[in-house]
């Protein structure tokens, strides 16, 4: 049986978020896995929209980014966020690949997108494709599936 994979899209940095996806969205369909995507305004949002579709797939992958501001706002939406995250993940025994990124930057953003291809610190296309390579290892791995 083919696995379903929902990626979740924050596009409250659309031009991260967008390469996020498509690096996520290609590594998927190399891997031979059924995608479908959602979008939602910001990070926030993922985990509720995970909760809702927790059941109809086998992983998710959850896709933006948060540049840090001046004031908290930054620590106290990550941390709730990739909390939530790792507590439906561990709760349902679902992989959720987290390319969710926590940015000091612009520039630091783009690095860790894969949108800055001059620079040294990308690693093979970014946090989307790291985020779907995780979600597809533990599939792999699932002893359901054997």
């Amino acid at each position: 049986m083919k696995k379903k994979v929902l990626i979740i899209c924050a596009n409250y940095y659309k031009d991260h978020s967008t390469i996020l996806k498509l690096n996520a969205e290609k590594f998927l369909y190399n891997s031979k896995i059924k995608t479908k995507c959602i979008y939602v305004p910001g990070i926030f949002e993922i985990p509720v929209v995970i909760a809702r579709n927790i059941k109809k797939f086998d992983g998710f992958v959850a896709l933006g980014c948060v540049i840090k501001g001046e004031t908290p706002h930054f620590e106290y939406i990550s941390r709730s966020t990739f909390d939530a995250l790792m507590k439906l993940s561990v709760e349902y025994k679902k992989p959720i690949g987290n390319g969710i990124i926590t940015a000091l930057n612009n520039l630091q953003a783009k690095q860790r997108t894969g949108l800055d291809l001059s620079s040294s610190k990308q690693k093979e296309k970014g946090k989307g494709l790291e985020a779907a390579k995780a979600v597809v290892e533990v599939l792999k791995n699932d002893p359901q599936s054997r």
